[in-house]
């Protein structure tokens, strides 16, 4: 086997690899349940008081 087929087959293999890895991620993300944003008011309070200081 020579160089270029075996770059290509490793660099397929990190490619499957991360891919999976990455449908993992967001499985285990979405299993969380919903995102809540917060709220807008404590938000607004943050910015202020980082503003003042």
């Amino acid at each position: 086997m020579d160089r270029s087929k075996l770059v290509a087959i490793v660099t397929g293999a990190i490619a499957v690899a991360l891919s999976i890895a990455y449908l993992v991620v967001v499985q285990l993300l979405d299993m969380r349940g919903e995102m809540i944003p917060a709220p807008v008011g404590w938000m607004m309070q943050g910015a202020a008081s980082v503003i003042n200081r």
